[in-house]
């Protein structure tokens, strides 16, 4: 019978039987900086320097030092293909299967009576509550600002509409019972939140929820215009899952959080906080390892989350994940195919077959297109898709072209297309001076006088498709398909 997979728990008893996808540990780590130490070279890739070790299995931390209770588990989501093995598909299937859910959402239900994760409760009147002592949020670098959570899934409601959204922020404990959180200003639906409660003078009641299923974990990371304000993206997981994404009341605020969560934190963002700096404790003017590969810088300009309550499962698994690591490509880069796949699909129908996150940009900055042109008018529209793609997502940078003979997940596939099928004076389109993304170092005034402001880029196409008229000269050399089988059992 099929593996039903709707928790963490679930998901790695089901990773535990595939070969190569899951190991433990029971020597004993240290969360400051040691765990994302070790990981980096079992399994992170992504952008982490290197040496690192590409689509190596998740792990599980069952010795964590000063945490006798508590394991640590990383690295779920740090390979596409054990991504779709958890969704079900192959790995080339998981922008379409996304889109799919994306379009068939199925919203989540509060299910009555004391859930999975409140089995421990813990206040913040409590005499012995202290995060430092209760969360093992790991410090992923000698210089990070503090204990990060890196996975937790934000959830709140907007204080207008009723409508409740769920994303991903980070989050550094800053004290017994605080933590920062960014908000990048009118990015994230959250943000938006916040803003609004400040307006009105009043806290927004806000749950963190970590340890979930992965598939609530990649569809939060969903974006407009795929998913506008007032979008639940655990509805995304509801459809992918075929199951509602059950929810439970929390225990010392009006909201609600995950019922299936390893932990929850239980707080409200203070309004008008948005002046906390996050390296408070630590003074080394850095945040934590962010998706480019770079330190990223600390922020002054974080909100403050005031924390109620903790509650947890026994024995609960604390997950988490390395900012540069290909599990943060997954995450971001999955959900922005699926959006771009959606976007061209309704503007030009048939003529992007599939679209990857390449993971050199975090999920976030390149994206390869696979076009197919099946006539002459065709010529062109190739470019009219990334244009398209750059307009609705403002932190591509690069976005790559190729014909449907090209395989956009191969690496050396794609870049022998462009050796071969691109020539930079005719097939370069630059488009100077368009918002990006701030974290990108080179998108700075410091490093060229032509940027403007930080976060701001030249947007590039390369265009590494066969002119229509032209196809018939770039066939690639035709070889007789066989089952190699037989020969390799010899």
């Amino acid at each position: 019978m099929e593996q039903r997979i709707d928790s963490l728990r679930s998901a790695i008893d089901f990773l535990r039987d595939i070969p190569g996808q899951y190991i433990e540990t029971n020597t004993e780590v240290d969360p400051i900086a040691e765990l994302s130490g070790v990981y980096r070279h079992v399994g992170a890739g992504g952008t982490v320097m290197r040496p690192t070790t590409v689509d190596g299995p998740a792990m599980m931390f069952n010795n964590i030092k000063g945490f006798p209770d508590a394991r640590i588990v990383i690295g779920m989501m740090a390979s596409r293909e054990r991504v779709a093995k958890l969704f079900g598909c192959k790995k080339e299937e998981l922008g379409h299967l996304i889109r799919n859910c994306a379009n068939s959402p199925v919203e989540p239900v509060v299910i009555d009576g004391p859930a999975p994760v409140q089995e421990v409760v813990h206040r913040a009147e409590d005499e012995d509550f202290d995060l430092f002592k209760l969360l093992p949020a790991p410090t992923n670098t000698p210089v990070d600002a503090g204990p990060y959570i890196t996975l937790g899934m934000c959830y709140a409601t907007h204080p207008d509409t009723g409508l409740s959204d769920v994303t991903i922020h980070r989050m550094c404990i800053q004290s017994k019972d605080t933590l920062s959180i960014f908000l990048q200003p009118g990015s994230r639906h959250i943000g938006a939140m916040a803003e609004r409660a400040t307006e009105l003078g009043q806290p927004l009641p806000i749950s963190v929820s970590i340890g979930v299923d992965p598939a609530i974990s990649v569809t939060s990371c969903f974006e407009p215009p795929t998913t506008p304000l007032g979008f639940n993206e655990l509805s995304i997981a509801g459809a992918l899952r075929g199951k509602p994404v059950e929810l439970t009341q929390c225990v010392s605020i009006k909201e609600n959080a995950i019922a299936n969560a390893e932990y929850v934190i239980e707080g409200e963002i203070l309004p008008g906080s948005n002046n906390v700096v996050e390296d408070q404790n630590s003074h080394t003017g850095f945040a934590m390892p962010e998706f480019p590969g770079y330190n990223g810088p600390a922020s002054h300009e974080c909100w403050l989350l005031k924390v109620k309550a903790l509650t947890h499962r026994e024995h609960p698994i604390m997950q988490t994940c390395i900012g540069p690591s290909e599990e943060h490509v997954n995450m971001a880069g999955i959900p922005t195919e699926a959006s771009i796949l959606n976007m061209l699909e309704k503007a030009l129908p048939g003529k992007v077959l599939n679209v990857y996150a390449h993971r050199s940009g975090g999920g976030k900055y390149m994206a390869i297109l696979q076009c197919k042109k099946t006539v002459h008018i065709d010529e062109g529209k190739q470019r009219q898709a990334a244009l398209l793609a750059f307009s609705a997502f403002p932190e591509l940078k690069h976005v790559i072209l190729v014909d449907e003979d090209v395989d956009i997940f191969d690496t050396n596939d794609v870049l022998w297309a462009m050796n071969t099928r691109f020539q930079a004076d005719r097939d370069i389109v630059m488009i100077p001076g368009v918002r990006c993304h701030p974290l990108d170092p080179s998108s700075n005034p410091a490093y060229s006088p032509s940027i403007r402001d930080i976060g701001i880029s030249c947007k590039t196409i390369f265009d590494c498709t066969v002119p229509f008229d032209l196809k018939d000269h770039f066939h690639r050399a035709p070889f007789l398909d066989v089952d190699p089988e037989k020969w390799l059992k010899g």
